[in-house]
């Protein structure tokens, strides 16, 4: 299917191929008819990716200053690489979508194949999006109507904060299609309307809409406009629809506010709140969040978990329905602000478009109207790989750790690049184009089925690692899994019953840093020692929020069992020897209630006598390196410091050595996979050993949380 992506590092507009999405749970897909470019928030985006390395900086001033710090703890090299790549994805565009239902996930009510419905949805041939960010359309709402729902839910929800009464007075500044809808509702209300602008254009079209309007470019006073609409009175509520940098629209609308009145800031603007003024009339100020209530919260939006409608009555999905409402009843009218119209094959055209002033209101771009059409597969679909020798590779999951780090790997392992597939098709698209992947899967089902794929890779989220690792041993196929290998008792089960039911079983986990160069250092020193030894692990994990995926049990496990891992197998090779006991401390629940458990103190023995300690800190600062390894033995010392720098004290030939960029060992890791898969042999790091990290993992994130 095509799909309009934005370069972040240009600006530039890209009509790509993806593998159209596939349903999930709580979640329908839908085939586009229509979908609108909003000149605000899409020109804001479009200029941004449009200007130099400088004024992106300028723009992102705290962004710069994390950059900073990583340079300095992970090198000039790795910090480059990072910012790179985050600007070399494309991203995926548009939020004004209208089309038919076509696939329905589990546990998804209240839509059926063949519903019109609006949502959320990108600028694509096909859609998946959440049932409570989609609203089935009203019979006799057109197409084009519908496109413009969820710009009138960000006016409506704006409208709501300010409470307006009947036969009160409101302004309006800023008269987009937001601002313009926002009048309409308005006047819905019974509101009387004050609309300002710098278009003569957009002013008329508010006073077709009922509204008193006045165009700034004039030279008209605003303030004493806004007192004579008034009587005198200052209006009861200002809605601030602008898109600037200046805090101008802030300073009008304390102006013309009367006393006790309210502002609402939907558009964006600078903050620099006048005080005396808003302490003078004591006027209150709020910032509107989007659609509305459950905007931004993943339990409403990607989950499905709706809000009672006796303690929320106005959600996002609500207002989307109240809107369709209000044009089902002929409240609305947006024809006249359809500025211009292109089918998708000319998005670029269209976004061009946004530079052509203030006559720009609404862009509509139309879709294929048959499936064959809508669907047409890619070459990149078609390619099988023979085999030559080489490890052949299919790749689930196209993030960013599999881009930045995994698909190169393998590729500068010799392995061959077979399929890739990814939940929302667009990262597999990129990844497939960038690293040479003869096609794109539409599903992992595919990729395990392929006869073509010697080795799987899965790169998903963590609830699914098991689950893929079983099915992919279970169809003969070789398997390497990002870590955690699992996040249960139950899933660890199934993946060992898996591998004792396959023929040749053969599992690998990313347990990269037991491959960095420093590491296999340590490991040639500790050879033959006659004493056992101590190994000390610091890790200044950083704070993240409790809402982030890692965070989510269902989801990620949370950050020990899904992060903390790495470092329980770090320390259990460098022991050389199983775990014989595990302990664990977690600091003091803070007042705020969030977990403790990424604040842990965890502690090892082994059955050779070694003990290792590993602090896992997210309460540190980001300027400290975020990795020590440090090693205790027979009068020697060797300290690894962020898989940059290694020293040795009392090591005879190793004084120290440091590296221009991190070597984690991605490059060793792959390398030593595709090698056992090419000779036949065992995979890198025994079966056993991968389920004792795994067990020994869960215990540790047990005990921290006090469950037995």
């Amino acid at each position: 299917m095509k799909q309009v992506l934005q370069s972040l590092a240009s600006g530039e507009i890209e009509i790509a191929d993806v593998p159209p999405p596939t349903p999930l749970p709580g979640h329908i897909v839908v085939r586009t008819t229509r979908s609108l470019i909003s000149p605000g928030t899409e020109r804001t985006l479009r200029d941004f990716g449009r200007s130099s390395l400088i004024g992106k900086a300028l723009q992102q001033p705290q962004r710069v200053r994390e950059v900073l710090q990583k340079a300095r703890t992970d090198g000039i090299a790795a910090t480059f690489e990072a910012v790179r790549a985050k600007l070399d994805r494309p991203i995926p565009v548009g939020y004004n979508n209208v089309g038919k239902v076509i696939g329905v996930g589990p546990e998804v009510d209240g839509f059926a194949l063949g519903d019109r419905v609006v949502s959320n949805g990108l600028h694509a041939e096909i859609v998946r999006v959440p049932v409570n960010l989609a609203a089935r359309i009203p019979d006799g709402v057109s197409d084009d109507s519908a496109a413009f729902t969820v710009l009138g839910a960000i006016a409506l929800n704006g409208i709501r904060l300010a409470e307006p009464g009947l036969g009160e007075c409101a302004a309006v500044i800023g008269l987009g299609p937001i601002g313009l809808l926002a009048v309409q509702l308005l006047r819905a209300h019974g509101v009387r309307v004050f609309a300002i602008d710098t278009s003569a254009q957009r002013c008329e079209l508010a006073r077709r809409s009922g509204a008193d309007a006045l165009c700034v470019d004039r030279g008209e006073d605003v303030m004493e406009r806004a007192r004579e609409f008034s009587r005198g009175r200052g209006v009861d509520a200002v809605l601030i629809c602008t898109a600037t940098k200046s805090n101008d629209p802030v300073v009008q609308a304390a102006g013309m506010a009367r006393k006790r009145g309210r502002v609402v800031l939907i558009g964006t603007a600078d903050l620099k709140i006048p005080r005396d003024e808003f302490y003078n009339k004591e006027l209150s100020f709020q910032i509107s969040c989007s659609y509305g209530p459950g905007r931004y919260d993943p339990a409403y939006e990607e989950k499905g978990q709706d809000y009672p409608i006796g303690y929320v009555r106005w959600t996002e999905k609500r207002n989307f329905e109240a809107v369709l409402d209000s044009l089902s009843e002929g409240r609305l009218e947006v024809a006249p602000f359809i500025s211009r119209r292109f089918p998708l094959a000319r998005a670029g055209e269209a976004y061009a478009s946004l530079d052509g002033g203030d006559d720009v209101i609404g862009i509509m771009l139309d879709y294929p109207e048959t499936e064959a059409e809508a669907v047409a597969a890619p070459a990149l679909l078609q390619r099988p790989v023979e085999a030559t020798g080489a490890v052949r590779v299919g790749m689930i999951g196209a993030g960013n750790y599999a881009s930045r780090r995994l698909a190169p790997a393998f590729r500068k392992a010799g392995a061959a690049l077979t399929a890739v597939c990814s939940a929302g098709g667009i990262s597999s698209a990129r990844l497939g184009r960038k690293f040479g992947f003869a096609r794109l899967s539409p599903d992992a089902e595919a990729v395990l089925a392929a006869t073509d794929v010697d080795l799987v890779v899965i790169a998903t989220r963590h609830d699914s690692h098991a689950r893929l690792a079983a099915q992919a041993l279970a169809a003969g196929k070789a398997v390497f899994v990002e870590k955690p290998l699992a996040m249960t008792d139950d899933e660890i089960a199934s993946v060992v019953d898996a591998a004792n039911a396959a023929a040749q079983p053969f599992l690998m986990a990313g347990f990269n840093r037991r491959f960095s160069p420093f590491v296999a250092q340590i490991r040639k020193g500790l050879a033959g020692a006659a004493a056992p030894a101590a190994i000390a692990i610091t890790v200044n994990a950083g704070d993240l929020p409790a809402d982030h995926w890692t965070q989510d049990r269902a989801a990620g496990g949370g950050r020990i069992v899904g992060d903390g891992c790495h470092f329980i197998d770090l320390a259990r090779h460098l022991a050389g020897a199983p775990i014989t006991q595990v302990q664990a401390i977690a600091l003091g629940r803070t007042a705020a209630g969030r977990n403790p458990e990424d604040k842990a103190l965890i502690t090892l023995a082994f059955a050779n006598g070694c003990a290792a300690s590993i602090q896992y800190l997210a309460n540190g600062h980001r300027g400290y390196p975020k990795e020590r390894i440090e090693v205790f033995c027979g009068g020697k010392v060797w300290r690894i410091d962020n898989f940059r720098r290694l020293e040795g004290f009392g090591t005879p030939g190793l004084r120290g050595s440091l590296l221009g960029a991190q070597d984690k060992g991605q490059d060793a890791m792959a390398k030593a996979v595709v090698e056992a898969l090419r000779d036949g042999k065992p995979a890198p790091i025994p079966f056993d050993e991968l389920v004792e990290v795994a067990q020994r993992t869960i215990e540790a994130d047990r005990l921290l949380r006090g469950v037995e």
